[in-house]
């Protein structure tokens, strides 16, 4: 398998609608990928249908991309991220509804009327932002707001009229809740108690609002344009209104269906107006047709409402695909739960019927994952020729999802060509080709340990799991070992995780870095010894070196510039992290003129020669001083008395320990910078093992030594004392891990 680099792009502006739902990506990474493809024709196909912005940006590189879209919620959010209304429309949309009569009042004044509360500082009435509740009671402790009138802000205790006006709406709830039954399904519906189980995630303020206006919604005469508008503000009101928003902000990115100890109820109107900047249109619109209408060659989306075994057929016989994209599926119960239920609130009950299987599901685990990924791989792959690329991301990658994912691909003929990953926060980017169906082959344990051991040798310092868990991942397809025939994939995954566990459990062979015993904890490398090769060169250090090297020859230079010249060079597993990548330039260099970065003057090579000569005669004058005769070797000067040596200085310019480490003895100082101080630190919190190493060697920086000329009276025992009062300690700055 050859690694392909890891493809970097932009975070987008702003997360988006129902973004904590979808899929978390980086701008550029698609059309990047295209950008590097011979393909024969223009025509992708995405069978997941997950990532609407992602099939946008396919789109708009000019390929026309077929998406099969279940999820009747990520189908219309392809079709208003295509080609969404102006500005205008969202706002004369959002003014049609607040219009409309609720009583004697308008639709608008009576939402906002159920969030007001008084401002605590100056009495005024206000709307709250935010109500915060805690789970299982039936009013709110504390609420949010911003007054207006003398911009008192932040979180408050709830008054006693904040409860009362919450008790008084939950009068009514019983009948507003049965109004959003009967949208999803009717009485008499086998699958009615799960709808009753999901709705009780939003309380009876939200669900009344909610309730009010999918009423109007339906009888509002406008514009189908404006509807369109209308209809995608109140889908961010759905998924802005119910209990899943947990207070403080923990659950970011919920999967289950609970509602968290303490959580936000957000103010409905408020949700609607937010969407407006959210949903408006934002770059050029994309053609976007449901199948079989056609498009133009140009590009564009054409949509297939099912799934994808029900369209093989056709697709193999119409339409030649050149490529797959797509943004595999982990389970999410709350998502498809609620896309379930809003479906039905926002166009009824016939939407819901395709996917009503959302509702009754509660449990995903990893063997159903990775069953129905294989359903989908299988199917995927008897429509494709042989041959034909899927660029596949795997978003809020874990090992679980990882082995379910690539051995349900595997098993089901695609042939693994590249893993490259950054982080475990970061998509994991998968390449495969459409082929035949493997024969499996019995796991041999020993060329799996030997895989493992040869991933963490060329890494030369720890890993977290996640990593060594991939590279197993990779060892298993190459050796067609990840599944048996006949195996089930609950047996299959279980086996996988044994194989692991048993594997790393060898001590003579790995070390583990952890205060838990379970192998998903900590850090992992290999023992000295015993045959096993440790390179002596670590990744950090050879990112660091990289970069130095990138920046002498390129001054002025823009982060990303840096990046992909980096990602070039370290590919697959290799991949070194923003975090790691900032702590070497912060180190080297400066950023003063945003956004570009230079190798800060003292740290351009002939004036750190200079500087590396001065401090050796720093070295040879303080010794003198102490009375001891300097001997220069090198980069190690030596203090010698009666000639015999008694303290050694290895005087480096860079951060590059671990090299260094593996020649001197424990009579030597290390001499840096004090500019890779926090170089090393940040590399010492990588390495427990480099952390360990460096406590038996003192580190003293050229500034300690400049300072220690300075001083008129200068002793052996005070000149110890001093060079141990300025030690490499953690930054302050926050720093990104790995």
């Amino acid at each position: 398998m050859e690694s392909q680099p890891y493809i970097t792009g932009f975070k987008p502006a702003d997360s988006g609608p129902l973004a904590r739902f979808l899929p978390p990506r980086e701008e550029g990474v698609v059309s990047a990928w295209l950008s590097l493809q011979t393909l024969s024709g223009n025509w992708l196909l995405d069978p997941f249908g997950f990532s609407p912005r992602l099939v946008l940006e396919a789109a708009r590189s000019g390929y026309r991309i077929l998406v099969t879209a279940n999820n009747p919620i990520t189908r219309f959010l392809v079709e208003i991220f295509a080609n969404p209304p102006p500005e205008s429309e969202f706002i004369a949309a959002l003014a049609d509804l607040g219009a409309i009569k609720k009583g004697d009042e308008r639709l608008e004044n009576h939402l906002q009327s159920l969030y007001l509360t008084s401002c605590e500082k100056c009495n005024g009435q206000i709307q709250a932002d935010v109500f915060l509740w805690k789970k299982g009671e039936d009013v709110p402790y504390g609420k949010i707001y911003k007054c207006e009138h003398c911009s008192d802000e932040g979180e408050k205790v709830a008054n006693e009229e904040d409860k009362e006006r919450a008790k008084k709406i939950a009068e009514t709830d019983t009948l507003h809740r049965s109004r959003l039954f009967e949208r999803v399904v009717s009485l008499k519906d086998e699958d009615r108690i799960y709808a009753e189980e999901a709705i009780e995630h939003y309380l009876p303020r939200p669900l009344y609002a909610l309730s009010t206006i999918i009423n109007r919604l339906d009888s509002l005469e406008i514009s189908k344009e404006r509807k369109r508008a209308l209809t995608a503000l109140v889908l961010l009101a759905c998924d802005g209104s119910n209990t899943l928003w947990s207070y403080p902000e923990e659950r970011k990115r919920p999967k289950q269906l609970s509602t968290p100890n303490q959580f936000k109820e957000n103010n409905i109107w408020k949700m609607l107006e937010s969407g407006v900047s959210l949903f408006a249109e934002s770059g050029s619109p994309v053609v976007c047709e449901a199948y079989p209408t056609k498009i133009p060659e140009s590009g564009g989306i054409l949509i297939y409402e099912g799934r994808l075994k029900d369209l093989a057929n056709q697709v193999k016989r119409e339409i030649p695909i050149a490529a797959v994209i797509g943004s595999v599926p982990r389970p999410n119960q709350a998502f498809w739960t609620l896309s379930a239920l809003w479906a039905g609130w926002l166009w009824g009950k016939d939407f819901v019927e395709p996917y009503k299987i959302a509702l009754r599901r509660r449990r995903y685990d990893w063997a159903w994952n990775a069953t129905a990924l294989f359903a989908m791989f299988n199917y995927l792959n008897d429509l494709l020729v042989d041959g034909v690329p899927m660029f596949g991301l795997l978003p809020e990658p874990e090992p679980s999802f990882l082995t379910s994912a690539m051995t349900a691909a595997w098993y089901a003929g695609f042939d693994l060509q590249s893993v490259a990953l950054r982080t475990e926060l970061d998509p994991v980017q998968i390449i495969w080709k459409s082929g035949q169906k493997p024969k499996p082959e019995k796991v041999n344990q020993e060329k799996f340990k030997n895989a493992l051991q040869i991933f963490l040798s060329e890494r030369g310092e720890p890993a977290k799991y996640f990593y060594v868990h991939v590279a197993g991942l990779i060892a298993l397809a190459e050796n067609n070992a990840l599944k048996q025939n006949e195996d089930e994939f609950d047996e299959a995954l279980r086996k996988t995780q044994h194989l692991f566990e048993t594997v790393l459990r060898d001590e003579k062979v790995f070390v583990h870095f952890s205060t838990g015993e379970n192998v998903d904890t900590g850090l992992w490398h290999i023992t000295k010894g015993r045959g096993n090769l440790v390179s002596t060169e670590s990744l950090s250090d050879k990112i660091e070196k990289a970069i130095v090297n990138y920046l002498q020859k390129n001054p002025n230079v823009i982060f990303l510039e840096v990046e992909e010249d980096l990602y070039k060079q370290f590919t697959g597993l290799m991949t070194p992290s923003k975090g790691l990548i900032y702590a070497v330039l912060n180190s080297y260099a400066s950023n003063d003129d945003k956004p570009r970065w230079k190798l800060r003057d003292e740290d351009i090579a002939s004036v750190r020669r200079e500087e590396v000569k001065n401090i050796f005669n720093a070295l040879e004058e303080i010794g003198k001083r102490l009375n001891y005769d300097s001997s220069l070797d090198d980069k190690v000067l030596t203090w010698n008395e009666k000639k015999k040596p008694v303290r050694k200085f290895y005087v480096m310019a860079s951060a590059l320990v671990n090299k260094v480490l593996e020649n001197i003895d424990e009579q030597t100082v290390l001499v840096i910078p004090g500019g890779r101080a926090d170089l090393i630190a940040y590399k010492q919190m990588r390495d427990p093992s480099l952390k360990e190493r460096l406590k038996k060697i003192p580190l003293v920086k050229f500034r300690t030594l400049r300072s220690l000329l300075e001083v008129t009276v200068l002793t052996r025992e005070t000149f110890e004392e001093q060079i141990a009062s300025d030690p490499v300690e953690k930054s302050t700055k926050q720093m990104m891990m790995f």
